[in-house]
């Protein structure tokens, strides 16, 4: 992996992982709808202006259909059922979950043929969720209609995500990160727009609100995604798709600092072993000599 593309990998993880807590704020304020759809035209807005500021070029040739599969999989189908989700199960177990999105991605690009799993990257994933089963532990919580509700909406926004990344690296390939972000964020804005009809803004959004949702849709959504559909043409689908490991991780360290979540010793190992996944997914970590490193024979 080159140095941009970890830098683009870092960044993701610690931007997406204290998004959960934003979409909490913007969730209050707004809905859980209002939540994505301005959200998501809050960014469109955002990398637009910016592209237009720095004279950047924009080419939409790829047509209006793979920007629609794509705002309605990966941006509206993904944060509608996340958003969905976080005030029914929590943020901590929303964001465990999101974190099996490689897996959906993975079982996705190998039917395909999009992309072929190594045995180390295959042995990455296995691990990442065994750390995630240990990180999640077993949870003291009440299993109501509720819960069962808003983690099948999780787990619908996790496969709608996995789906509209390998979309992404197949049919977008050989579009820009940033007409990708523009067209699919405009296009899931759109979509969920509607909705608000059946699901109305709650409350008088306060002032602190709007900067949360300004902040939401620009940096956590604008530029993460001009990052990630770069990283997908870069290192792959499954493989930019394995920051969810780190993102959850992140997510569960901001729940112990600012929502007063305790970790547990087995929680700990549990994210040792995720960063250990996601290592052997990136190819960062060999998992054993590769075969230039055998001596020849005499």
């Amino acid at each position: 992996m080159k140095p941009r593309d970890l830098a683009d990998y870092l960044f993701l993880a610690l931007a997406w992982g204290f998004s959960f807590l934003f979409v909490r704020i913007v969730s209050h304020g707004f809905g859980w709808v209002g939540a994505v759809s301005l959200r998501a035209l809050v960014a469109t807005t955002a990398v637009w202006l910016m592209a237009k500021a720095t004279r950047r070029p924009l080419n939409f040739n790829a047509g209006w259909w793979p920007f629609a599969v794509v705002g309605a999989t990966a941006v509206a189908g993904q944060l509608l059922g996340i958003s969905f989700a976080i005030p029914r199960i929590g943020t901590a177990m929303a964001a465990i979950i999101v974190a099996t999105i490689p897996l959906f991605a993975m079982l996705i690009g190998q039917v395909w043929g999009l992309e072929k799993i190594s045995l180390r990257g295959l042995v990455g994933l296995v691990l990442g969720f065994s750390g995630i089963i240990l990180l999640v532990g077993f949870p003291a919580v009440t299993i109501d209609g509720e819960f069962l509700l808003g983690s099948a909406s999780c787990l619908l926004g996790c496969i709608a995500a996995a789906y509209g990344s390998n979309y992404a690296s197949h049919r977008l390939k050989g579009t820009g990160s940033w007409e990708v972000t523009i067209g699919s964020f405009l296009s899931g804005g759109l979509l969920s727009l509607p909705l608000l009809y059946f699901v109305p803004v709650p409350i008088s959004p306060e002032p602190m609100d709007y900067l949360a949702l300004i902040f939401l849709g620009c940096v956590m959504s604008g530029m993460t995604y001009v990052r990630f559909y770069r990283l997908i043409i870069a290192i792959g689908a499954t493989r930019s798709i394995s920051v969810e490991f780190v993102v959850t991780i992140v997510a569960a360290l901001v729940g112990v600092a600012f929502l007063g979540e305790q970790l547990s010793v087995v929680q700990n190992l549990g994210a040792a072993i995720i960063l250990l996944g996601c290592a052997l997914v990136l190819g960062l970590i060999p998992l054993w000599p590769s075969n230039s490193n055998k001596k020849s024979p005499a």
